[in-house]
């Protein structure tokens, strides 16, 4: 699903991170520093973004370079699925975002779900693991893995986010717009799948 240009400027940035974080030499690392500038003229090239900009989202990325990961709650209420609505973009998502430093997926995904619509919820099962270029998300500068958890409710109340604007319940036949860099229409059908087969195993990448 990604496009080639894309997973060429995130190799390349991912060699110049691991060398700027391993080589003690001083040309080495300019020849690294180069690579990453040349990673950054790719995406602001491709993409019309500022290099500037592009820039500060690899700022503080160090260490050797690896996947971030993105975990999306999966909640059900009388066979409808729990969505918030995005402020950023104003259209519909799982509760959910990136997972936190000292948190399980788990807590992460309960935590989520609390934050964007006010329900609490204990989790009950890994749907997937799936990488986001592998499925028709909009280009991402960051190699993203997906995880979809199921949870169930049990308590709170509907309540808006710092980032979200409305909570809501949908049938698999009547869903909103969705946020796709969030979530796309066939991972919410995957959701459906596993709510009416519960031997429905994990789905990996």
């Amino acid at each position: 699903m990604e496009h080639k240009w894309l997973d060429w400027a995130k190799q390349l940035q991912s060699i110049a991170q691991a060398g700027l974080t391993y080589s003690n030499d001083v040309y080495d690392l300019e020849r690294f520093e180069l690579i990453r500038q040349i990673s950054i003229e790719i995406l602001s090239e491709q993409t019309g973004v500022k290099m500037e900009n592009i820039k500060d989202l690899f700022a503080n990325e160090t260490g050797y370079a690896t996947p971030k990961v993105d975990i999306r709650a999966v909640v059900f209420k009388d066979n409808k699925i729990l969505m918030v609505r995005e402020k950023l973009d104003g259209d519909w998502s799982l509760p959910g975002g990136w997972a936190d430093i000292g948190l399980t997926p788990s807590e992460v995904a309960v935590k989520e779900v609390k934050e964007e619509s006010g329900f609490d919820v204990k989790v009950t099962k890994l749907l997937a693991v799936q990488d986001k270029k592998c499925h028709p998300h909009p280009p991402s500068p960051f190699h993203v893995y997906k995880m979809f958890i199921q949870c169930e409710i049990i308590g709170g109340q509907p309540m808006e986010g710092i980032e979200t604007s409305a909570v809501e319940f949908f049938s698999e036949n009547e869903l909103p717009p969705l946020s796709i860099a969030r979530n796309t229409k066939n991972q919410i059908e995957m959701a459906f799948k596993n709510l009416n087969n519960t031997q429905e195993p994990v789905y990996l990448d």
